[in-house]
């Protein structure tokens, strides 16, 4: 979806990744043959931060428009549920419930462009208002702020994503904090995310790792595992295993299993019972566009602003004008670099407090305590 303000700017606003995306939309010919050729330099164990993707290899959306997404492109409203739920427990498992959905689709092959410095992404559905931004570049560090004032909810993330190169696959560890916090009842929920998996051989992407989910209020905690295929198929894809304790004794209160693309189920060990807490046809199926509702509220340095011409190259398959709009991008930043070196000036973040924790992870702290209504919205 393309819009204009009245001086011409143009925002370019695509579908959000979901499990109705289409696997052929973007995907570019000979795909495998072609990734693989952008290795061949490559040494296995090598750190890809700082690779750049032709636009070929690109969908029309930011990083920072994906990390978006998971949280403000829903087809059901977890936050709500958990918000309501009368104990301390039904929160907790609604908020495992939660941090599942917040793992999307992706497409093999392709990935979002490498927000700039500076870039913002701003975007609210009904009263949820989520800001990010590109706080650092090298390495690529995404902080997000999202705010409900009818809920009295809050949400801090800090992610730096860091790509690896082993031969067959390229795995993305997510590093950094995830909070959210339920304000009417004193509760912070601590959590980190899975990582991303790129096979190439046989074609493949899914989320792995371990992930931890944390209550100090109430002692609750919430191991998972996101499992994927192994390379002789013996375990199923997208898969989740984990389990619901209490830290004080470390004893499980509910075992979790399930697919993070369909359905998650926890059992009760005390009495076998089984409940589906998850449905992701529910949560990331149908999903809508954001549409730009205020053009001259979106700021020069929104990602649907400084990355429109490239998406226009892309959605029209005209990868010289791609190509073009991304070389220029990225030598207006090399600019601003230089720039700033000669006078010896530091690049401070708009809307975040960046720091480096003594436990050697990012943390990112609001400079504001609400985030306002965003002139980009997504339909009710």
């Amino acid at each position: 979806m393309v819009t204009k303000d009245k001086d011409g700017t143009r925002f370019v606003l695509t579908k959000p990744m979901s499990l109705d995306e289409d696997p052929d939309v973007y995907q570019a010919p000979n795909l495998v043959r072609r990734i693989l050729s952008l290795f061949v330099n490559v040494r296995p164990g090598s750190d890809l931060t700082n690779f750049q993707l032709p636009p070929l290899f690109n969908i029309p959306k930011s990083h920072l428009q994906c990390f978006g997404e998971s949280v403000y492109c829903v087809g059901k409203d977890l936050l709500h549920k958990c918000n309501i739920a009368e104990s301390s427990q039904d929160r907790f498992i609604c908020m495992v419930a939660w941090s599942i959905s917040t793992a999307r689709p992706s497409v093999f092959g392709v990935a979002p462009y490498n927000p700039v410095l500076g870039e913002t992404h701003h975007v609210s559905r009904g009263n949820l208002n989520v800001l990010l931004e590109q706080v650092s570049h090298h390495p690529p560090v995404t902080a997000l702020h999202a705010t409900d004032k009818e809920e009295n909810i809050e949400m801090i993330w800090c992610q730096n994503p860091v790509p690896k190169f082993y031969g067959t696959k390229v795995e993305a560890e997510v590093q950094g904090i995830r909070q959210l916090k339920l304000l009417n009842h004193g509760e912070t929920y601590v959590m980190n995310s899975p990582s991303l998996l790129i096979r190439f051989l046989p074609p493949g992407l899914d989320w792995v790792g371990k992930v931890k989910i944390q209550c100090q209020q109430t002692g609750l905690e919430a191991e998972l595992c996101y499992l994927s295929n192994s390379f002789l198929g013996r375990r199923g894809s997208h898969s989740i295993k984990g389990r619901i304790y209490h830290s004080s004794s470390l004893n499980t209160l509910y075992e979790i299993e399930g697919h993070w693309n369909s359905t998650v189920t926890m059992k009760d060990v005390n009495n076998g019972k089984k409940t589906v807490i998850y449905n992701a046809k529910e949560v990331i199926s149908g999903l809508k566009t954001p549409i730009v509702k205020d053009p001259q509220g979106v700021l020069p340095s929104e990602s649907a602003a400084v990355w429109s011409s490239v998406s226009e190259g892309i959605l029209s398959k005209n990868w010289e004008k791609a190509r073009e709009a991304k070389k220029s991008i990225e030598e207006k930043q090399r600019e601003l670099v230089k720039d700033r070196n000669s006078k010896g000036q530091t690049w401070i973040p708009k809307y975040f407090n960046l720091s480096y924790t003594k436990e050697c992870v990012w943390d990112c702290s609001p400079t504001q305590k609400w985030v306002p209504p965003a002139p980009i919205v997504v339909p009710l």
